[in-house]
């Protein structure tokens, strides 16, 4: 049965969807295909962003370090740096431009530039080794890459040395921007810009193999924006019907990598339409993170599920103010439904949160938050309107009765286009009615909400039964002491495969292998039992994305005979 809270929700989406408002929408074609689409979107986000940015004016938008920036000033900035790119590096209409440099003010101005230049913004995991980023230049042909000094050093010697433009971090754009800072002023006309240019090329995060590069139109990231921004104003609305509604700046701490599609819509480009101020963070530190939380009044945290656990479980939160915080988001990967509860306990006065989506949906898919989630931890929540048509397909892309595990398949108008210079991928990605294929298996409660079983790929096959290598990770992440662990299948003669799982510890925790299988032989039938685990000392290796590594997880345990 819907919740209360779901029917609020609903009522309050039915108003703000009508056709005489903000979020109404009109059907329009996309791939031969109907979707509903936004009436008042802009035309391209460059037309997004000097509205937006001129509405919020002299309110602060970025904090970085000692650099803050009003949305006038970051905009001001990003135009000129548009006029540089076009003026001094000759940047052409639809020109590929890297960005390879971890998270900071100057990112994002270069970013917005690159797009207002009528460029294809294309954001190279600032993860990567040099034979990485240079597979991923060469890939989409990127015309120039503005890389920070640590890329730019893992790139020397490369075939695409002669394309990159340095730039830099901690300092004013003017300066940090300077080699592609206009010489004669921003007065230089900038492209007109609509709704088909190219806009976005992001990765894929490569845990099945090597990378693609996934294009997205204006069209498409807008719509990606949008959405959140309807969600948003949805969930304001009903915090103002319950008196609880914010009265200072909304405030985010940018704690995911601003090239991942998460940290890019949902976070860095929704930002600009509500307003919010947002607090970066160069890299990961729970206790610089709630320092910082305390001092800026952050009012929203999103991150991996492993960060906010570590929020609300590190022997420091109790020297640190975080009352502010509302909501502790996250992304990337499932949260384990002990974690969830963990959090609730350590915040009482604000909500857990989570969002589903995809690099190839504009990072649109589901969420679950506030009493649904805790009421229904387990599950990534309903598909989020007003565009999102999710549905769950068997292999001939034919839809399963509610209830019974599928792919997990999304279609809406924020979906990408497709791989660059690979038709074969993007063909197999879409069902003939444009359905995204995720990858991901799973089901839809009676309530619909979306219940993820596992990657199609990670699906272990031990003696015939099916066993979700998910299930098993969060019947180990319940474990008090247990903070990281990877399962997967290994072959094996009898049974074809059998499960494996390798696990660390919190600091100071002495947790053996038998303990871990005692604890979980009551959370899961005896066949999905790990026949070989392994404890790692050292935290397990992760994506750019920040998500665990898998696949190389994999590779490093596979051949090892000193499991317990």
């Amino acid at each position: 049965m819907p919740t209360e809270l779901d029917i609020t929700l609903d009522r309050i989406m039915d108003a703000v969807t009508a056709p005489d408002q903000m979020f109404g929408t009109a059907p329009i074609d996309r791939g031969g295909v109907e979707m509903p689409a936004f009436k008042a979107a802009p035309p391209s986000l460059s037309h997004y962003f000097a509205h937006y940015c001129n509405e919020h004016g002299d309110a602060t938008f970025l904090v970085d370090g000692d650099v803050r920036l009003s949305f006038a000033e970051t905009y001001a900035a990003a135009q000129s740096a548009a006029v540089g790119l076009v003026t001094r590096q000759g940047l052409k209409r639809g020109d590929r431009v890297g960005i390879a440099a971890r998270n900071s003010a100057n990112w994002v101005v270069a970013h917005m530039a690159i797009i207002m230049a009528g460029g294809c913004s294309t954001l190279l995991n600032g993860f990567s080794t040099g034979n990485e980023l240079e597979d991923a230049i060469a890939l989409v042909d990127c015309s120039i890459v503005l890389a920070d000094e640590p890329r730019a050093k893992r790139l020397d010697g490369s075939p695409h040395a002669d394309k990159i433009v340095l730039f830099d971090h901690g300092v004013a754009p003017a300066k940090g921007l300077a080699n592609i800072w206009p010489e004669n002023g921003a007065d230089q006309t900038l492209p007109d810009l609509g709704p088909d240019d190219l806009a976005t090329i992001l990765y894929t995060s490569g845990s099945t193999g090597a990378s693609k590069g996934a294009y997205s139109d204006h069209r498409g990231v807008l719509h990606g924006i949008m959405n959140y921004v309807a969600q948003t104003v949805m969930a304001l609305q009903y915090m103002t019907g319950k008196g609880e509604a914010p009265t200072g700046q909304p405030c985010a701490l940018v704690a995911v990598p601003l090239f991942h599609v998460t940290g890019e819509i949902p976070v860095l480009l929704q930002s600009i339409a509500i307003g919010r101020k947002l607090v970066l963070m160069p890299k990961w530190d729970a206790v610089d993170a709630m320092r910082l939380m305390e001092a800026e009044t952050v009012t929203y945290f999103v991150g991996v599920p492993l960060m906010s656990y570590e929020l609300a479980t590190r022997e420091e939160r109790k020297d640190y103010d975080l009352s502010a915080c509302k909501s502790f988001a996250a992304g990337g990967s499932a949260r384990p439904v002990d974690h969830v509860n963990k959090i609730a306990d350590s915040f009482p006065e604000a909500f857990p949160l989570l969002g589903y989506g995809l690099t190839e949906t504009n990072a649109v898919g589901c969420g679950n938050f506030n009493e649904n989630y805790l009421n229904k931890p387990g599950s990534t929540g309903k598909p989020s309107r007003p565009i999102v048509d999710l549905a769950i397909l068997n292999d001939d892309g034919g839809k399963l009765a509610q209830g019974e595990v599928g792919e997990i398949c999304i279609r809406s108008v924020a979906n990408f286009l497709g791989y660059w210079d690979n038709d074969e991928a993007t063909e197999a990605a879409f069902t003939k009615d444009r359905y995204f294929r995720t990858g991901d298996l799973g089901y839809l409660d009676e309530d619909d909400y979306l219940f993820i079983v596992d990657r199609k790929k990670d699906i272990i096959i031990r003696g015939g039964e099916n066993i979700s290598c998910i299930e098993v990770e969060e019947a180990l992440y319940g474990h008090p002491d247990v903070t990281e662990c990877s399962v997967f299948g290994l072959p094996e003669e009898k049974f074809g495969e059998i499960v494996a799982a390798v696990y660390v510890v919190r600091d100071g925790a002495d947790v053996g292998a038998d303990d871990l299988r005692e604890f979980v032989s009551g959370r899961i039938a005896p066949f999905k039992m790990p026949e070989k685990i392994w404890h790692s000392k050292a935290s397990l290796p992760r994506l750019g994305t920040q998500k665990i590594d898998k696949r190389t997880v994999k590779s490093l345990y596979e051949n090892r005979s000193d499991s317990a």
